[in-house]
């Protein structure tokens, strides 16, 4: 029994990052490259002229 399960947990370590990978397909079922992922948009903040945050854009409104 404890040859069984110690067989099986290594078949399952074995096994977990071939599943896991991040493989993509084309339309036609081929795999291809994965597309590098998108950048996310940084949210650009402004301090007003007393400190606190405000709209960009606003009179007095500078980067943080």
């Amino acid at each position: 029994m404890y040859r069984f399960a110690l067989a099986l947990a290594a078949v399952a370590m074995v096994a977990t990052p071939s599943i896991a990978a991040n493989r993509c397909r084309a339309p036609n079922g081929k795999f291809i490259k994965c597309p590098p992922p998108k950048a996310t948009p940084v949210a650009k903040k402004c301090r007003g002229a007393h400190g606190k945050f405000v709209k960009c854009g606003t009179p007095g409104a500078r980067p943080a």
